[in-house]
């Protein structure tokens, strides 16, 4: 795969930059989410992409492609959100293979906070109901949640489907009430510990990697005023200045699709206002000398096998 991703990607100024993004790596497999990485599929990826890619700090990768001094396949690694696997199962696994990454940290969460998503999540796996009973909240459009079966583990799979699109876009304090009423609904008392502590955070930064902002609550920026929207970016930032002691300017957009999650034409400018020096979003492509080091377009391929894991990078590559 090398020499076809070198002709893709050469050196210098036509060079493309290939970041991929993470959220978690489980210890073991999770029967609701079986596409999820977990500790085995990760140290295989890390040794493909390893053998084919030029694996840079995001920093100096973002750097080099304004400059057009990328080198031939290059890549970066990251990681968003914060969980405390970053830190228990990925840090090892980079670390073996010598490898970089950045980490954006959702600085609210941190020392026992927990994600929206995560509340809801763990109500559904950890209910002992045989139906979670919904009538009576709403979701974004203010649609009413209903009823949802919870027999087995294909049930609470398609619980989760339906629930965590139809919640995601509520405002950050309506989300976090409606989260919070289905987990007494389900009757469960979601874990405390999914989310990195401080010192986690610190021993990343201590073993070499880079930590960026991602906001303080993981909001939809796009539903934010931009006085908010600047409030929550900048309050990240200055909490983790505050922790590791020095200039955080990588910053990541809350789920980050363009034109949905965050406004290319409000929010890259107050990001770029605030002093950070590159940001990433989720939308798939490759970046190229010339793009917007504030929009860089982050990708990862979920396939199992190392051929056709190696062929959906090359089409990332070839659009």
């Amino acid at each position: 795969m090398k020499p076809l991703f070198s002709l893709l990607s050469p050196a210098g100024a036509r060079a493309r930059l290939n970041v991929l993004i993470f959220h978690r790596v489980l210890r073991e497999p999770d029967p609701l989410f079986p596409d999820e990485v977990d500790a085995a599929r990760f140290d295989e990826l890390l040794g493909w992409v390893g053998s084919w890619f030029n694996v840079l700090p995001l920093d100096e990768a973002a750097r080099r492609l304004a400059e057009g001094s990328l080198p031939a396949r290059a890549a970066a690694l990251s990681f968003d959100d914060g969980y405390a696997d970053n830190h228990d199962v990925a840090l090892p696994l980079l670390r073996r293979h010598g490898l970089p990454c950045s980490f954006f940290v959702a600085t609210g969460f941190l020392d026992g906070g927990r994600m929206w998503n995560d509340t809801l999540i763990e109500s559904v796996r950890r209910s002992a109901r045989p139906e979670l009973d919904l009538r009576g909240l709403v979701d974004g459009q203010g649609q009413d949640l209903g009823r949802h079966p919870l027999g087995d583990t294909a049930s609470r799979r398609e619980a989760l489907g339906r629930l965590i699109g139809r919640v995601k876009y509520l405002p950050p304090e309506p989300r976090v009430a409606c989260v919070d009423a289905i987990a007494a609904r389900a009757e469960v008392a979601p874990p405390g510990d999914l989310m990195m502590t401080s010192a986690q955070v610190k021993a990343l930064r201590d073993a070499g990697m880079q930590i960026g902002a991602h906001t303080v609550s993981h909001p939809i920026l796009a539903t934010l005023a931009p006085r908010e929207a600047a409030d929550e970016i900048e309050r990240s930032r200055d909490a983790l200045q505050a922790l590791l002691g020095e200039k955080v300017g990588l910053f990541a957009y809350p789920n980050g699709k363009p034109g949905t999650d965050y406004l290319p034409e409000v929010h890259p400018g107050i990001v770029r206002e605030l002093g950070f020096d590159a940001a990433v979003s989720t939308r798939w492509a490759t970046a190229r000398r010339g793009d917007d080091v504030f929009q860089i377009p982050r990708f990862t391929p979920w396939d199992r096998g190392r051929l056709k894991f190696g062929l959906r990078l090359v089409r990332n590559l070839s659009n």
